[in-house]
């Protein structure tokens, strides 16, 4: 009597229970509820199936362990490249083995066919009880299928197969429906993935005795992982961060090349950084015999064709020569280099298709930005070093799409891109410990009057403006056009209004300016100016002569090649020469400055990695002094409210990801748009 209100507690689960389950409502009604029960393998098969259904009404219930889990699992998998292949090279043909598994135990084709045959419930097979759904078995066969089809008549590259290892599910028709498709690397494979990833453990090169430098530990590593990326035929991007020497390295590798087995090497740079390669060349590698194609260097230049390379062991020309002779890409290269080669990161653009339309037998990408803005950066890059590996454009797109919607985001891609990217950072003290500290900080200007008043105005103007202009092309055009004139109003107002009399004190920024640079000066120390603004390069010029009564020096977009290599030798020899104001686009990568121990950036580029590019001008290998970079920022602006979303985001682009979206503005509504430009006080 005492238990009848625990019974009746117990009763109005079961109860809850029957009013869900025609089954368990039948053996409530029969009474075989009170009793222990034998089913049938149909009956056990319905009742598990129904299982969440009763723990929601508060049943516990305790299934058998091949029914939940890995226990039950079926599986195909795929193990690659457990054989050394015959050769080495990009067309090495790795095997390929496909295997079924159910749980832990492998499964034949025949007994998956045999099980089809089921009818769907539950079935004994190797002991143990399966349940048989059609649905998932037979999608399990047509991926084991198209696994042996591809086995049998794919010739499987490396790059094939790294391509299949994230696409196996899309390329094999599975993943669905509790069907899991695991693709492992087999002995060889998983050997040369870690050699790609530990550079640290390969054999050093010998570069040879007429090479000039004593190459640094890290420098070593990376030679011989260069090399290594040669042997295989494998695309290397050599991403080290802006001062650790990409470019003696390459030049360690294409010397010992030409003792290894003399070929034919195409080196593609910026045109303003035809300079420093030769001085580089000359200095560490004076035996490499080099031609240029370019009108800079060459006095009077023709099209020359591949006789020009009978004496040659490198042709250095730009990316927009590439373009010019088509018998370039006639000539098949044994490598290929591209020097900052985020040049070619939007692959609809006719530089890029240039140079993707290049035969070489072995590709390598210099950068210290692999990924400036998203990750299609990253699929253009790719598709010049190893064509396939990332798929198409749209297959690239729709495997982002599908990564930010997993629960293991982008780690699958960085599995697989992470072997042919070699970066290492500056701030790490076991690639380089003798590299003095960088100092950032942000300094913050006031806009005087006339600024607050222009500002104002454009503020108002815009929203009107807003109103009227329908979503689409305008509606951007009109936000960026208006980003510009904001940046130029806090720069100085004679800038956006087009006057040139640029009065100081007009200007935040250039009171704040004059205060750092006076303390530079009174150090008697040098400074690097950096503007997004060639109009504004000439009049910070003018101003900086004042506040450090000598001349200075400009390098923008305008300024001939060799003019840039006569100003950085002037920059950096014995006199003194307190400031450099260049150009961001212009001056941002490629020189050597290391004279300078402070960098400004006078208005702000809002993409840190293009900013950090600019300011390895100054902290780079060479530098002896703590790097003072200074950011300027004009308080309650647009310039402020930026600042803090870059700081929010600034840790994903640790991740593979973006630092910033580049249309994220333009999605903004009129409300927030208003809201980020409005002036705060």
């Amino acid at each position: 009597q005492g238990d009848q209100p625990k019974l009746l507690e117990l009763l109005a689960t079961v109860s809850q229970a029957a009013q869900e389950s025609a089954f368990i409502a039948g053996l409530v009604q029969s009474g075989e509820i009170f009793h222990p029960l034998h089913l049938t393998s149909e009956e056990a098969y319905g009742f598990l199936k129904e299982v969440p259904l009763y723990e929601k009404a508060g049943i516990l219930c305790r299934v058998p362990k091949w029914w939940q889990g890995a226990a039950n699992t079926l599986r195909i998998s795929v193990n690659l490249g457990d054989k050394r292949p015959s050769h080495l090279g990009a067309d090495a043909l790795l095997d390929f083995d496909a295997q079924l598994s159910l749980g832990d135990e492998r499964i034949s084709a025949e007994e998956l066919k045999r099980l089809l045959s089921e009818a769907e419930g539950l079935a004994f097979i190797k002991g143990k009880w399966v349940e048989v759904d059609h649905k998932r078995l037979q999608q399990m066969l047509t991926a084991y299928e198209e696994a042996q089809r591809i086995s049998g008549q794919t010739a499987m590259t490396l790059v094939d197969a790294l391509h299949f290892e994230i696409n196996a599910a899309k390329i094999m028709g599975g993943g669905e429906d509790g069907t899991e498709i695991e693709v492992t690397h087999g002995e060889w494979l998983r050997a040369v993935m870690n050699q790609l990833t530990q550079p640290m453990a390969r054999t050093e090169v010998a570069v040879g005795e007429d090479f000039r430098a004593e190459l640094r530990a890290y420098q070593r590593q990376g030679v011989a992982w260069l090399d290594l990326m040669r042997q295989l035929g494998l695309g290397a991007c050599l991403a080290d961060d802006m001062g650790l020497g990409k470019t003696i390295q390459v030049l360690a590798l294409v010397n010992a090349m030409r003792r290894q087995r003399p070929g034919k090497v195409l080196l593609v740079v910026p045109a303003s950084l035809i300079g420093n390669w030769l001085d580089e060349m000359q200095k560490f590698s004076p035996s490499l015999r080099c031609r240029v194609l370019h009108p800079s260097e060459t006095a009077k230049e023709s099209a020359g064709g591949p006789s020009r390379l009978e004496d040659a062991d490198i042709l250095l020309t730009t990316y927009g020569m590439l373009a010019k002779y088509a018998w370039l890409a006639e000539v098949n290269w044994d490598a290929f280099i591209l020097d900052e080669a985020q040049a070619i990161k939007n692959p609809a653009t006719k530089q890029a298709r240039s140079v993707k339309r290049i035969p070489a037998a072995y590709k390598i990408a210099l950068t210290g930005t692999p990924i400036e803005n998203r990750l299609s950066d990253l699929w253009s890059l790719f598709d010049f070093l190893n064509r396939g590996l990332l798929g198409t454009a749209k297959e690239f797109a729709e495997f982002i799409k599908q990564s930010q919607q997993s629960p293991e985001g982008y780690a699958p891609l960085k599995r697989v891109v992470s072997p042919f990217i070699l970066r290492r950072l500056k701030t790490d003290p076991t690639v380089i410990s003798d590299l003095p500290n960088k100092i950032e900080m942000k300094s913050f200007a006031a806009l005087s009057k006339r600024q607050t008043a222009l500002y104002a105005d454009l503020v108002s103007d815009l929203r009107i403006k807003l109103e009227s202009v329908d979503e689409g092309i305008k509606r951007k055009g009109l936000i960026l056009s208006s980003l510009m004139k904001f940046k130029q109003i806090c720069n100085h107002p004679d800038q956006y209004l087009g006057q040139t009399s640029f009065d100081p004190g007009e200007s935040g920024k250039f009171a704040r300016l004059a205060e750092i640079c006076e303390t530079i000066y009174g150090k008697r120390e040098r400074v690097l100016v950096f503007t997004q603004f060639k109009e504004i390069a000439e009049p910070l010029r003018d101003f900086l002569q004042t506040v450090f009564h000598h001349r200075g020096l400009v390098l923008h977009g305008e300024t001939a090649v060799a003019k840039r290599r006569e100003l950085v030798a002037k920059f950096q020899g014995s006199d003194y020469v307190p400031f450099m104001v260049l150009s961001l686009k212009a001056g941002g990568v490629g020189l050597n400055l290391t004279a300078a121990n402070h960098v400004i950036h006078f208005d702000r580029w809002w993409n840190p990695a293009v900013e950090n590019q600019a300011t390895d001008r100054a902290f780079r290998i060479g530098q002896t002094r703590n790097v003072v970079v200074h950011k300027f920022i004009t308080r309650g602006t647009i310039e402020e409210k930026i600042d803090r979303l870059i700081e929010e985001k600034i840790q994903l682009s640790q991740e593979l990801v973006p630092a910033m979206q580049e249309n994220w503005i333009n999605e903004l509504n009129n409300q927030q748009l208003l809201e980020l430009l409005r002036l705060s006080p």
